[in-house]
């Protein structure tokens, strides 16, 4: 079991099928038992991505969106950790935006994955896999002495499985 702290270029993948989906798939499946960990604002960012695949022109339609979507939130409710963006985070978020070349957002992906990884090692734990698909947030991550993994480094996962997009469970 390993911990990933998933950032929403990476986590989108899960709901649709881009390069990179097969593998985030597997580490994103609860039987895989690793723990996710994802800033709260991740709800809002992965929303907004399904919402742009919706409108674009030849895009999913409302109901595979809304399908989706309703799958995001009870992963987000059953499955992943969500972890709370504070003001606290938002200072650090500042401060990393004076030393990479992040946007706001990407910056406080980054700070609470810091804040996260502080956390856990500080419990003689090794710090969470930072899993993004962004090549200025995995360099600002590097520099800030994460392990990282971008999706995209695993494409090769992607030919080997026929997977598609998670369906909602009925069950609950």
């Amino acid at each position: 079991m390993t911990d990933y702290y998933v950032d929403a270029s990476a986590l989108v993948k899960r709901y649709a099928d881009e390069p990179g989906s097969t593998w985030i798939r597997h580490i994103t499946d609860p039987q895989a038992q690793h723990t996710i960990l994802l800033a709260e604002i991740t709800l809002a960012e992965v929303a907004a991505a399904l919402a742009a695949k919706h409108r674009a022109p030849g895009g999913m339609s409302q109901e595979q969106r809304d399908r989706i979507l309703s799958r995001f939130l009870q992963d987000c409710a059953e499955h992943f950790l969500l972890l709370p963006v504070d003001r606290p985070v938002i200072d650090r978020a500042v401060e990393l935006t004076q030393r990479h070349r992040l946007r706001g957002y990407d910056a406080v992906q980054l700070a609470t994955a810091l804040v996260a990884s502080e956390t856990v090692q500080s419990q003689h734990l090794p710090a969470p896999f930072f899993v993004a698909a962004d090549n200025n947030l995995l360099t600002a991550a590097t520099s800030e002495h994460l392990p990282v993994e971008n999706p995209l480094n695993h494409t090769d996962f992607d030919s080997q499985s026929s997977q598609s997009v998670p369906e909602s469970r009925s069950d609950n």
